[in-house]
């Protein structure tokens, strides 16, 4: 993969403004919100997207890709003022030196109202 952004573009923060992908087999990873197996959510913004990531990344290995394949990342989330927040936990997971195409968008509500942040990916199965 070849991450870039280009210098006749927005200097981009914390994300790759363009991710070249050779052909190969690509996995697309529905949203995925923070909350448990049985349904239960924590609160607060920091403990579900630290659990959205937890629940990517095994949506992932499930269809035998890593963080190190992903190239783009969708996130929805309620409150645009969690953004310093979920840069900080998405940091925790995704290679920061060469960071996926990014997307972060504020809603006014996800599925269930408890739920504050939902995380899509597409990566490169290994």
């Amino acid at each position: 993969m070849r991450f870039d952004s280009p210098p006749d573009l927005p200097r981009a923060h914390g994300y790759s403004q363009v991710v070249t992908v050779p052909a190969g087999t690509q996995v697309w990873v529905s949203g995925q919100v923070g909350s448990e197996p049985d349904g239960g959510t924590p609160p607060g913004i920091e403990a579900q997207t630290r659990l959205a990531f937890r629940n990517l990344g095994r949506a992932l290995a499930s269809a035998g890709a890593s963080w190190e394949g992903v190239f783009k990342l969708t996130i929805f989330v309620t409150d645009i003022a969690a953004v310093p927040t979920v840069r900080r936990v998405r940091d925790e997971f995704v290679r920061t030196g060469a960071p996926p195409a990014s997307s972060l968008v504020a809603v006014r509500a996800l599925v269930r109202p408890e739920l504050l942040i939902e995380i899509e990916a597409v990566a490169l199965v290994s």
